[in-house]
């Protein structure tokens, strides 16, 4: 399986916000939006760098609540992992568990084409153990 499957399932939609976003206003986009980290981009298409709720509760403990009001790239992950749609979902696992990642953009044409996380991969792999164990109870029960 390969991220394009999982990105047809799922869609291409990737919230984004601008690197003069501050982090107040971060915070409120992944609410309402329900997610976890969101793609800097300067024109939507482009990938600068990623924010997280990890990213802020490390600047809050480290600089408190004045925080709040910087710009998120002052708290950003600016070297993204991305991957393509072509990318294997077994190495797309393992990119996170080795550099402890949740989020990868998807990239492809240089541009911004959706993303995937570690429970769109674990939900992915879940998925693929049902089926598998639906089959081994046909075959050993017979009821093929």
């Amino acid at each position: 399986m390969r991220i394009r499957d999982i990105l047809r399932v799922k869609g291409t939609q990737v919230v984004t916000v601008t690197p003069d976003t501050r982090v107040r206003q971060l915070l409120a986009v992944l609410a309402e939006h329900g997610i976890g980290a969101v793609v800097v981009s300067h024109d939507g298409s482009s990938v600068d760098g990623i924010a997280s709720e990890r990213d802020i509760v490390r600047a809050l403990a480290k600089r408190g609540a004045a925080v709040m009001s910087e710009p998120i790239t002052n708290i950003y992950t600016a070297e993204v992992r991305t991957v393509t749609p072509e990318t294997p979902l077994e190495d797309v696992a393992r990119m996170m568990t080795e550099h402890r990642v949740r989020h990868a953009p998807v990239v492809a044409d240089g541009g911004l084409r959706g993303i995937v996380s570690i429970g769109d991969v674990v939900k992915n792999r879940i998925d693929e153990l049902e089926v598998e164990r639906a089959a081994l109870t046909d075959y050993i029960t017979g009821t093929r």
